[in-house]
């Protein structure tokens, strides 16, 4: 089991950012980056909404970065540590524009893209930007299909039920011979989804014991990624064990990659957090 880093700054959910965030920008990013590089963490994680309507933001937040730009920044000042989408709408994209933007930033990082992508939610988010609602789902299966056809060829073929593309040039392309391509969601479909198109699975708001029975209900591939969050900031300075235990019970339920959010005041307490976090992981 590894360690990763759900980002600070990127996003302002409330509940689970901290208020020194709010006036931090990517000079902070970076420094957490290469020190969550140090210390091993495995991913950065950075999250797509183009839009909130101003009856969800209260509840979801308002701020979200581009997962391109950030990720794209951070790519020229760390060397190892992984950037993961978590998660791309696959309903806002043509899956050869994805293909193209982040087969770019997969080439320019050395590799290190993780591909987290998503179904979507946010009906209002889908109707400003043009995107079909109704039947994502099956858009999104075929997506999916379309991306791993295309996310590593100089000349991607694919003949699917929404989208076909042939005699075509798409340069630059991963790096990557198989770009992970990890599922988000949090319902029984979407693990079967990424159980049969994907590499992994990043569900979100549930816990560790529903966790477990969804995961105990089906047949996990080798090398398969489960990837879990704790659902609440941890605070490995000031209650390391209650830190530790959420960790191992997430351990337990079948994660492979524990994403942790961390509580802090400032940006020197986070990189401590993140420092005693590894340490508690040793």
């Amino acid at each position: 089991m590894r360690l990763a880093v759900s980002s600070p700054i990127v996003t302002a959910v409330p509940g689970a950012s901290s208020t020194w965030e709010r006036a931090a920008g990517i000079d902070d990013l970076v420094r957490v980056a290469q020190e969550a590089e140090r210390l091993d963490y495995h991913h950065l994680t950075c999250s797509e909404h183009v839009l909130v309507p101003t009856g969800v933001a209260a509840e979801r937040g308002g701020t979200y970065w581009d997962p391109l730009a950030t990720f794209g920044f951070l790519a020229g000042h760390t060397e190892r540590i992984r950037f993961a989408t978590q998660v791309l709408v696959l309903g806002y994209h043509h899956p050869l524009a994805i293909a193209k933007r982040y087969g770019t930033l997969d080439r320019i990082s050395g590799g290190r893209l993780v591909l987290g992508v998503g179904v979507g939610s946010l009906e209002e988010e889908f109707a400003v930007l043009g995107a079909t609602f109704e039947g994502r789902g099956a858009i999104a299966d075929d997506a999916l299909a379309a991306l791993r056809a295309a996310l590593s060829q100089r000349e991607p073929v694919y003949d699917g039920a929404h989208f076909a593309f042939a005699d075509v040039v798409v340069d630059p392309y991963a790096v990557q011979p198989r770009v992970p391509l990890w599922v988000g969601g949090r319902t029984r479909r979407s693990l079967r989804r990424a159980i049969a198109l994907g590499d992994g699975w990043v569900p979100f708001g549930l816990g560790a014991g529903e966790l477990a029975r969804m995961l105990g209900e089906v047949d996990v591939p080798a090398e398969f990624e489960t990837v879990l969050g704790p659902g609440r900031p941890l605070d490995p300075l000031g209650e390391p064990d209650l830190a530790q235990d959420a960790v191992a019970r997430l351990a337990e339920a079948g994660a492979t990659i524990v994403s942790v959010t961390l509580r802090a005041d400032s940006l020197a307490h986070y990189l401590e957090q993140l420092a005693a976090m590894a340490e508690l992981d040793r």
